[in-house]
This record gives structure tokens, sequence and C-alpha cells, in this order.
């Protein structure tokens, strides 16, 4: 029994609560990497947890797991696509203070947007156009692109790193997100999840044991950041699942763009992570930006 839409004001205000949820589980893993716990230990952990709660909701649901063999590997594809960008994202946020992975990651619409046009050959409209531009005005606003050093190799060499990471999740979810729109819009959301979070999970526990970079915290810090991280995204992620059909997504997932927004306000009293007013700004620009190509008509 799902019940009726949520009023629109409520669903904004629901959505950017789950959007905020979503960026505490990047300034946990933020903690928890601080704190000596490792990446593939990280998303490993995070995506088992995901995965059995999708699980849970299959069985609770009677889904059949049934799938053409096509399907099922095309699944497993994504999921391959989606353990890359786990892996990418919190690689990211090891490196350079949260909300600027987050923004930089935050690119991805452009990037689907872009993949769109060379795929099927139809050019975006003029509000999106306009967009992209200005997203990555507003990027190199928030990341300060020329810094202290007063150049842009001197200012690369302090964030090159982690915009790289970023820079490749958002590829590599861009991607994704062409491919199920392809490949698995006619399967159940629930057992689309299931088998992208289960591959995640699997790819990274094979290559963390292959690589022997999988262990235990080792003190209470790291213990407290893994435990967040999952909390949070267990958290967010129920809570999107559970109330979806009561969001009208399809109208308001814009909302969902305010995740580096609320991380911007998190991480400084909680990492630290302070931003000048104009990288304020810039992340303000792309998130609009973002939101602006999110509701331009395809």
């Amino acid at each position: 029994m799902h019940g009726k839409p949520f009023p629109r004001w409520l669903c904004i205000v629901v959505l950017m609560v789950i959007a905020t949820t979503f960026g505490s589980n990047h300034i946990s893993a933020r903690y928890a990497f601080d704190h000596g716990v490792n990446i593939s230990t990280a998303v490993a952990a995070r995506s088992i947890g995901a995965a059995l709660f999708v699980l849970a909701l299959l069985i609770a649901s009677r889904i059949s797991f049934a799938l053409p063999a096509v399907t099922r590997w095309r699944a497993i594809g994504i999921g391959v696509l989606i353990a890359v960008q786990s892996y990418c994202i919190y690689s990211a946020v090891a490196r350079i203070p949260v909300a600027l992975a987050l923004l930089v990651f935050n690119t991805f619409p452009m990037v689907y947007t872009l993949l769109s046009w060379w795929t099927d050959k139809q050019r975006p409209g003029r509000r999106a156009l306009l967009a992209m531009p200005t997203a990555l005005f507003g990027l190199a606003l928030a990341l300060n692109v020329v810094g202290s050093s007063g150049s842009i190799s001197g200012r690369w060499n302090e964030i090159g790193a982690g915009v790289g990471w970023a820079m490749g999740a958002s590829l590599t979810f861009g991607l994704a997100l062409l491919l199920t729109s392809r490949w698995l819009k006619d399967v159940d959301g629930r057992l689309r999840t299931f088998l992208t979070m289960s591959t995640v999970a699997v790819l990274l526990l094979a290559a963390g044991a292959f690589a022997g970079d999988l262990a235990m915290p080792a003190n209470p810090g790291a213990w407290l950041g893994l435990g967040l991280l999952m909390f949070f995204y267990g958290t967010a992620f129920t809570a999107l699942f559970v109330l979806l059909p009561r969001l009208d997504t399809l109208n308001n997932s814009a909302a969902l763009n305010f995740e580096p927004v609320a991380v911007l306000f998190i991480a400084w009293p909680v990492l630290g992570q302070s931003v000048a007013p104009l990288q304020v700004v810039g992340a303000l620009i792309v998130v609009g930006a973002v939101i602006a190509l999110g509701t331009a008509k395809k």
C-alpha cells in the first residue's frame, strides 16, 4: 500500500533530506579513510549492505529473479561500471574536499546528455546547451583552479588526482545510466539494483582479496567511520526506495542535486573542510546548471 503522493513541497523537502543523508555517507567515508579504512573495504561494505536490503525487498515482494541470459549479463556489465564508479568517487573523496569531489561527480548528467547526443544523433535543446558550459564555469570557480599558488599547474598538483578520480566516476556513471536506459528499462528496479549492487560487492571483495587490500578497521575511529557510511547510505537508500511511489521523482528528482551543497556546510564543522565564498558561488552555479539540465525538455 503506497498511499497518495506527497504535496510537491513535501516531495522536495524529503528528497533534499535524502540527498543530505547520501552526502553524509561521503563525509563518513572521508572520516573512515582519515582513520585508516581503505577504499576497497569501504565500497565492499556499502555494497553488501545495499544488496542485502534490496534482496529482502525482492523476497518480501515475491519478485521473480528470472531474466533472459542476455539481460542478466547486461545487468552484470552495468554492475561492473558501477563498481568502477563507486571506487572512483570514494578515491576522490579520500583525496580532495568531499564537496568538491561531489561537484565534479555531479557533472554526470552532462556526460549522459553528451553520450545520448552522440549515440542518438539528437541535438540537445537550447536550455541544455546553455546549462553545460555554465556548469563548467561554475566548476572552475568551485575548484578554485588558480588557488593559492597563483597558477593552474600548481593548483592541479594539489587537487588533480582527486578531480581525475571524480571525473572517472562521472564518466562511468553517465555511461551506466545510458546503458541502463537502453538495456534494462523494462527490468524491475529492485531486481536491477540487486544485480548491480551484488556485482559491485563481488568485484570489490574479489579484487580486494587478490590485492590484499581488504582489512577490518583497526581503531575506534575507523569503525565509527565505516559504520556511519553504511548507516547513512543504507538509510538514504531505504528511504528513497520506500518513499519512491509518493515522491513524484519524475518531476522532483532535481532536488537530489542538493547533495554537494549540503556537504559544503556539513564538512566544515565535521571534517574542517572549508571553502572560500567564491567557491560556494561556483558550487551553487554548478548545482543550478545541473538542475536546469535535468529539467530541460528532452
